[in-house]
């Protein structure tokens, strides 16, 4: 890693809304930590205000929002609308969960980065937040 790529990936990873499961979460947290990212998991029942304060305030490169309650387009694009309002729209935003196919695109069309479904490899998740926040 050269000087000027020496910095860690921020991330955080959040649970907004009702959703009370938060092992996905965890496990990818975990993940991110082992491959060298700072992460700051904030624990369930995050409003999406509460999640982009957090952002802004760990100067994070991205966000992870993990989603099972349903209410994923309801919640995230609410969470792009206060980074865009923030002066924060550079922050890479990421979903995981239970997000029907249907959603996936409308999702991006928001402004997500990219959806991981369930199953989706942590190797996958992290070659993706790596590869983003470089470019």
């Amino acid at each position: 890693m050269s000087e000027a790529t020496s910095k860690k990936i921020r991330v955080v990873v959040a649970k907004p809304g009702l959703d009370g499961h938060d092992r996905g979460a965890k496990i990818i947290t975990r993940a991110l930590r082992d491959a060298g990212m700072e992460v700051i998991y904030t624990g369930l029942h995050q409003t999406p205000e509460q999640i982009v304060e957090t952002a802004i305030q760990e100067d994070a490169d991205a966000i992870g929002l993990s989603i099972l309650s349903g209410a994923h387009m309801t919640l995230v694009p609410k969470v792009l609308r206060l980074l865009k309002e923030q002066d924060a729209g550079d922050i890479l935003v990421t979903v995981g969960g239970t997000i029907p196919a249907d959603d996936i695109e409308p999702l991006k069309a928001e402004g997500v980065a990219a959806v991981f479904t369930p199953g989706a490899p942590t190797q996958e998740i992290i070659d993706f937040i790596s590869g983003a926040v470089a470019a």
